[in-house]
C-alpha cells in the first residue's frame, strides 16, 4: 500500500491499493462511520423524469460517503464499502446511497474521529517495504538469473552464463554451471542474510541445482518455483506465482503464530488469559488486556450480523488502557485454533476474579 498523505491531527490518510493484501489490512482499517472519498462509478439516469425512456449510463464522479457496510471478497479481489453520500456533484443526490469497489490501483481518503494505535500500526505495516528477504533465482542449464525482491517488485542484482560445451560434455558442464549458481547463492544469503530464496526453472533444473546444495540452513530457506524460461521476464512470472506470495505472508504469518501459541500457554500454565467476546469484554473494562487477539473472519461475521459495534467498543477500551490489537487471518492453523475459541480472545496484565 502506498501512503500517500497522512495528517493523524486532522484524523486523515489517503493511499493507493497495490495488491490483495492491501484490501485485507484496510478491511481490518476502514469501519462504520468512516468518511471515505475518493473517484468511483455511479449510474446516472439521463433525460428527464417525465420521459418515457430514461437512459442509464456510468459515470466517474468524487463522492465523500459516510461508512454503513464494509465486505470483503477475496475471491473477487474487492473490497466493497457502502454508505451514503455525503458531497458530491449536483447530480448524485445527498443522502442517497453509494458502493464503492475497491481494487488495485484504487486512491481513497480515509477520514475517522479518532485512529486508534492497532488502525496505525496496519497502516504502516501495509506501507512499508517487505522485511522479508527474498531472492529469487530463475535457471536453466546455460543461464541464471537473480533479483531481490522488493514491495511488490524487484532489483536484479546479477545474471551469469555457463560455458558452451561439446555433447560429449555437457553432464560436466551443467555440474560445473550448478555450482557457478551455488556460490552466488551463498553470497547473497551471506550479504542479506536472506529469509527465503525462490529458486524457479522450467523442466527439472531446479531439482538437479538442489542436488549440490548440502548445506541444511540454506536448504532449509527453499522454496522451489516453476516459470516457462530461464530470462529476466521469468522473474516477474515467479512473483506472481502462489509460492512467492506465501514467502511474502510467512514472516506475518510467524507472528501471528507465536501469539496464539503465547496465548494457549497461558490459558493452559499460569491463567493469564480470556476468551470468548463476554468473557473479554469484561477483561478489557477491567483494563487487564495486554494484547487483544481477534480473527479476521469473526470481524466480518459480526459485521455481516450488524453486531460490529461490541467488539470496536472493546477494541476501543483495550487502545485507551494502552493494550495491543492484532488481527489474526483465519487461513491458517493459528487463526483456526482462536476461532476454535469463539475467534477472540486476550492475554492479560493479571487475573481476574469473578
Amino acid at each position: 500500500m502506498k501512503l500517500i498523505h497522512s495528517d493523524l491531527k486532522k484524523n486523515t490518510v489517503k493511499v493507493k491499493i497495490e495488491n490483495l493484501d492491501d484490501l485485507w489490512y484496510l478491511n481490518q482499517i476502514i469501519e462504520k462511520n468512516d468518511l471515505v472519498k475518493g473517484k468511483t462509478l455511479r449510474k446516472i439516469k439521463i433525460g428527464q423524469e417525465t420521459q418515457r425512456k430514461q437512459k442509464i449510463a456510468k459515470k466517474s464522479v468524487f463522492l465523500l460517503i459516510q461508512i454503513e457496510k464494509v465486505e470483503f471478497s477475496k475471491t473477487s479481489n474487492v473490497l466493497r464499502i457502502s454508505g451514503t453520500v455525503k458531497e458530491g456533484p449536483e447530480d448524485v443526490p445527498l443522502g442517497s446511497h453509494h458502493t464503492f469497489n475497491i481494487e488495485e490501483n484504487s486512491i481513497i481518503t480515509i477520514l475517522k474521529q479518532k485512529w486508534l494505535k492497532f488502525q496505525i500500526d496496519k497502516l504502516k505495516e501495509a506501507s512499508k517495504e517487505a522485511s522479508a528477504k527474498i531472492l529469487i533465482c530463475v535457471h536453466d542449464r546455460e543461464e541464471a538469473y537473480f533479483a531481490l525482491m522488493k514491495k511488490y517488485g524487484y532489483q536484479l542484482l546479477t545474471s551469469i552464463k555457463g560455458t558452451v560445451a561439446k555433447k560429449a560434455d555437457i553432464k560436466q558442464k551443467e555440474t560445473n554451471f550448478y555450482k557457478e549458481i551455488l556460490k552466488q547463492l551463498e553470497g547473497y544469503d551471506e550479504r542479506y542474510n536472506l529469509s527465503k530464496i525462490i529458486i524457479a526453472s522450467p523442466a527439472f533444473w531446479k531439482e538437479e541445482l538442489m542436488k549440490e546444495i548440502m548445506d541444511e540452513n540454506m536448504k532449509n530457506k527453499i522454496i522451489l518455483a516453476t516459470c516457462s524460461s530461464a530470462d529476466e521476464n521469468a522473474i516477474n512470472e515467479v512473483i506472481k506465482r502462489p509460492e512467492t506470495e506465501n514467502a511474502l505472508k510467512q514472516d506475518r504469518i510467524a507472528k501471528e503464530f507465536k501469539y496464539i501459541e503465547e496465548l494457549f500457554e497461558e490459558i493452559s500454565k499460569n491463567n493469564l488469559a480470556s476468551y470468548g467476546l463476554k468473557e473479554t469484554k469484561n477483561a478489557a473494562m477491567s483494563g487487564a488486556v495486554k494484547k487483544l487477539l481477534i480473527t479476521d473472519s469473526f470481524i466480518q461475521k459480526r459485521r455481516n450480523e450488524n453486531k460490529y459495534e461490541e467488539i470496536e467498543e472493546t477494541m476501543r477500551t483495550v487502545d485507551s488502557t494502552k493494550g495491543d490489537i492484532l488481527i489474526i487471518s483465519s487461513e491458517h492453523e493459528a487463526g483456526k485454533k482462536l476461532d476454535g475459541l469463539g475467534g477472540i480472545a486476550a492475554i492479560l496484565r493479571f487475573k481476574l476474579n469473578y
